[in-house]
C-alpha cells in the first residue's frame, strides 16, 4: 500500500488490485490489514462503484452516477469519499455565522402538509409583527447576542403589501445599516409579486433598493413536480423557484439553496433536484451554500394523515449530505449541515460525510421548533461541536467571508 497523488484527489494506491482508498481509510489502518479493508468496503476484489472512482477523479458527475451513488454505494466508502473531497475544496476548517432568526408572521395563504409552523388568520395563535416589534428582536439579535444576520422569513401572508417589507428593512438599516438582511425566500418573493401584481423584478428591486442584501433558500424543496404536489400546497412550482433564484443572482443578490429531504422522495428526486441546482448556479454564480433539510415530521398534515409515519434513518441523512457533496463538487463548494435538522450528534457525523458549514446559530428558530425540534444553541457550543470531531471552528459573515478562527 502506498500514498500517491492520484488524478485530482490524494489517496491510498492498492498496487495488488490496481484500486484506490480514500485518506479517510488511513484510520482504519492501524486496526485492520489492506486485504480486510478493501474486503469490508468493496464487497470483493474492487473497492467503489464506477461513480465513486469518477468522482475521486475529479469528474462531473451525471445523473446516472448520482443514482449509483444513492442506491449502490457502501456508505462507509461514500462518506470516506466525500470527506476526503470536502477536505481537498475546503480544508479542514467548520463555517458558521451568528445568525438571528426572524419569523414575522406565520398566517400563511398556503397550506402545505410538510409545514407545522403555518396559521390561518383566525386561529388563536396567529401572529404578525409590527415593525417596532421587528425592530424590538433586531436590537436583541445584535446589541445582546451578537448576530451579523438578521434571517427573516414568514408565511405568505395574503394581506401584507410590498410597503410592509420595505418599511421593514428601511428601519432595520436606518438603525444598524452594517447588518446583512436576508430576509425572503425565492418562495416568498414569488407569492409577494403575484400578490401585489408586481413583476418578481419589480419586486426584488424595491427590497433592495430598502435594503435587502440577500435571500435565504427556503421553499425548494423538491423540484420533482409529483413529489411537490403531495408536500406542497399553494407554494411556487419548481420552475417559478429557480427563475426567481435566477433573477436576483442577476440583480446581485446572493441566496443560499435548500433541498427538503426525507419524506416521500425518491433517489431519483434527490439526485434530480442537486443537479438543477448545479445548473443554475454554472449560470449564475449566486448561490453562497448547498442546505440538505432533513424532514421533520411532528405537528405536520403528513404525519396526521399517516402518509409518513417516521422520519429518515440517520444512514440515509448522510448518504444525501455525502452525495451533495459529490455531485456539487467544484462547481458549488459549501455544503452546509443543519444542525437544527438533524441534531446536533448527527450533524457532527455529517461533517464528516462532507459538510463544511453549520449553518449557523439560528437564534430564536421557530420553523423547525413547530415541529418538535430542539432550536436552542450558542457560538461557544458550536466552537464545542466543532473541536470534538478536531476540526476548526470559524465564524464567518452572510457571504463566506471570515469574521474570526478559534484555535
Amino acid at each position: 500500500m502506498l500514498f500517491i497523488p492520484y488524478k485530482r484527489y490524494p489517496i491510498l494506491f492498492c498496487f495488488k488490485t490496481g484500486r484506490s482508498l480514500t485518506l479517510q481509510h488511513i484510520l482504519y489502518l492501524d486496526f485492520i490489514d489492506s486485504a480486510s479493508l478493501l474486503k469490508s468496503v468493496g464487497g470483493g476484489d474492487g473497492v467503489g462503484t464506477p461513480a465513486l472512482e469518477k468522482a475521486m477523479a475529479g469528474q462531473e458527475l451525471s445523473y446516472k452516477d448520482g443514482l449509483q451513488l444513492m442506491n449502490e454505494e457502501n456508505l462507509f466508502l461514500l462518506g470516506a469519499a466525500a470527506d476526503n473531497i470536502r477536505k481537498y475544496l475546503k480544508g479542514n476548517s467548520v463555517t458558521f455565522v451568528a445568525s438571528y432568526y426572524l419569523n414575522y408572521t406565520n398566517v400563511c395563504a398556503a397550506s402545505c402538509p410538510l409545514c407545522a409552523f403555518y396559521r390561518k388568520g383566525n386561529d388563536a395563535d396567529a401572529f404578525t409583527l409590527s415593525t417596532e416589534q421587528i425592530l424590538t428582536r433586531a436590537r436583541i439579535a445584535i446589541k445582546e447576542m451578537g448576530s451579523t444576520e438578521l434571517h427573516i422569513v414568514g408565511g405568505f401572508h395574503p394581506k401584507l403589501g410590498l410597503d410592509y417589507y420595505e418599511n421593514m428593512m428601511r428601519a432595520i438599516k436606518a438603525e444598524f445599516p452594517s447588518i446583512v438582511i436576508k430576509a425572503l425566500t425565492p418562495a416568498e418573493i414569488f407569492f409577494i409579486s403575484r400578490l401585489t401584481r408586481n413583476s418578481v423584478k419589480e419586486v426584488l428591486l424595491r427590497l433592495k433598493a430598502a435594503g435587502l442584501d440577500a435571500l435565504p433558500g427556503g421553499g425548494a424543496e423538491i423540484f420533482d413536480p409529483e413529489v411537490r404536489d403531495i408536500i406542497v400546497r399553494g407554494k411556487c412550482s419548481s420552475e417559478e423557484w429557480l427563475d426567481t433564484a435566477r433573477q436576483a443572482h442577476e440583480l446581485g443578490l446572493k441566496s443560499n439553496c435548500t433541498m427538503l429531504f426525507g419524506h416521500v422522495e425518491k433517489p431519483e428526486h434527490v439526485v434530480d433536484h442537486i443537479l438543477q441546482i448545479r445548473e443554475l448556479h454554472k449560470k449564475t454564480r449566486g448561490f453562497t451554500t448547498f442546505i440538505p433539510l432533513k424532514f421533520s415530521l411532528e405537528n405536520t398534515e403528513l404525519e396526521k394523515s399517516n402518509i409518513i409515519k417516521t422520519e429518515s434513518p440517520s444512514t440515509y441523512d448522510l448518504r444525501v449530505i455525502a452525495v451533495s457533496r459529490l455531485l456539487l463538487a467544484n462547481v458549488l463548494n459549501n455544503v452546509s449541515v443543519y444542525w437544527v435538522a438533524l441534531g446536533k450528534k448527527l450533524a457532527q457525523v455529517a461533517l464528516s460525510y462532507g459538510g463544511n458549514d453549520m449553518v449557523g446559530t439560528a437564534y430564536s428558530e421557530e420553523i423547525f421548533r413547530a415541529a418538535g425540534k430542539d432550536t436552542g444553541t450558542s457560538i461557544q457550543e458550536l466552537v464545542s461541536l466543532i473541536k470534538e470531531i478536531k476540526r476548526e471552528a470559524v465564524q464567518r459573515d452572510t457571504f463566506f467571508n471570515i469574521i474570526r478562527r478559534f484555535n
